[in-house]
């Protein structure tokens, strides 16, 4: 190859490299600002995170979990300002009376549908498919050790904690109180895929300006123990319920007697922070390991919605609220995933090259 030759190629080579470290780099960005896991969807705060004026579409603020913690400070997630970032005027997490809602569960919001157009999501909330989570080494060190890429708690499905969603009838965070916020639902196993549908009971209309929810996991071991309380304004939509929803008690370790189990209108699990803890569990479970209050049958939770929530019927007012008109790109946004994914890379990747070739 003559000289000219070499000359002739060279620029091609370097930009091949370039462009190489680039998109790792790029990649890197995103999964850098990975952490645990939070309940994306619209009407939570601090969606677009904690800086004021700042739209991120990579922000992991909300994921951030809780632990020995003052309670100025866990309640709501005020410990990086997330309280203090309500969603846009209008925006609620919308709750079907009787019905079902989905949200996210994801390590980042770049990886759902709420970043680049949805174009980063995939099975599970780390922007990856694991074909072998829980099954193989996929996501973990070795066969003994827990799940960590995404970082859920967990060594498999089954394993997995449980999450709720608690509701409020006020519609200003600062008049929720631990026995006006009831847990309505629960998801077992969960968090695990992308995808988490939870199911609604016969909840009665919200107040005109919404109300209070929260989104709540205790971490089964597998890591530090902590604690999660994401707010939400909400609504109920739909032929709602006649019946008011009941002041909520703290729920009790039960799974060796079933019989001490609460019944009823149950609070979040509040625990393992500096005060405010409501409950306390000591010792080890069934299975030999450390008791964790988890947002399961351990703790009296069923599974899906909780109809033993209410006071008598004619409590509330039944009526009718609604629903938001469903976006209709979200099949449009998933169709162009693989190509969108490619050209956010690309665009990333020649903003990465112009760098990298001013300082190199």
């Amino acid at each position: 190859m003559s000289l000219q030759d070499r000359h002739s190629r060279q620029p091609h080579t370097t930009f091949g490299w370039y462009l190489l470290v680039a998109t790792i780099l790029s990649r890197w960005l995103v999964l850098g600002a990975t952490a645990h896991v939070a309940a994306w969807t619209k009407g939570m705060y601090c969606i677009n995170g904690t800086t004021s004026g700042v739209d991120d579409d990579n922000t992991n603020s909300a994921v951030q979990p809780l632990y020995q913690l003052q309670k100025s400070d866990w309640w709501f997630h005020h410990s990086n300002n997330c309280d203090m970032f309500p969603p846009s005027p209008g925006d609620f997490l919308e709750l079907p009376a009787n019905g079902e809602f989905t949200v996210e569960h994801a390590v980042n919001r770049a990886f759902t549908t709420l970043s680049y157009q949805g174009t980063r999501v995939a099975l599970y909330g780390d922007g990856q498919d694991h074909p072998g989570l829980g099954v193989t080494l996929d996501g973990k060190a070795d066969v003994n050790s827990c799940i960590t890429e995404p970082n859920i708690h967990t060594q498999n499905e089954t394993m997995a904690a449980g999450t709720i969603f608690a509701i409020s009838y006020v519609s200003d965070l600062t008049n929720v109180t631990e026995d006006n916020l009831v847990v309505f639902t629960v998801l077992y196993h969960t968090p695990w895929r992308r995808l988490a549908t939870y199911k609604v009971p016969n909840l009665p209309a919200c107040p005109d300006d919404g109300c209070i929810c929260s989104w709540g996991w205790v971490a089964n071991g597998c890591g530090e123990p902590n604690m999660y309380m994401l707010p939400y304004r909400c609504r109920v939509t739909g032929n709602t319920g006649s019946a008011a929803v009941a002041p909520a008690v703290p729920p009790v370790w039960c799974e060796d007697d079933q019989s001490k189990c609460v019944k009823g209108a149950k609070q979040m699990v509040f625990w393992n922070q500096l005060e405010g803890n409501n409950v306390e569990v000591s010792g080890y479970d069934l299975s030999g390991t450390e008791k964790s209050p988890t947002y399961n049958a351990k703790m009296g939770f069923s599974d899906g919605a909780q109809s033993d929530i209410f006071l008598s019927a004619g409590s509330a007012t039944t009526t009718y609220v609604q629903p938001a008109p469903k976006p209709t790109s979200s099949s449009a946004r998933n169709m162009h995933r693989n190509s969108g994914t490619i050209f956010g890379l690309t665009i990333s990747a020649f903003a990465l090259w112009s760098l990298l070739h001013t300082v190199l």
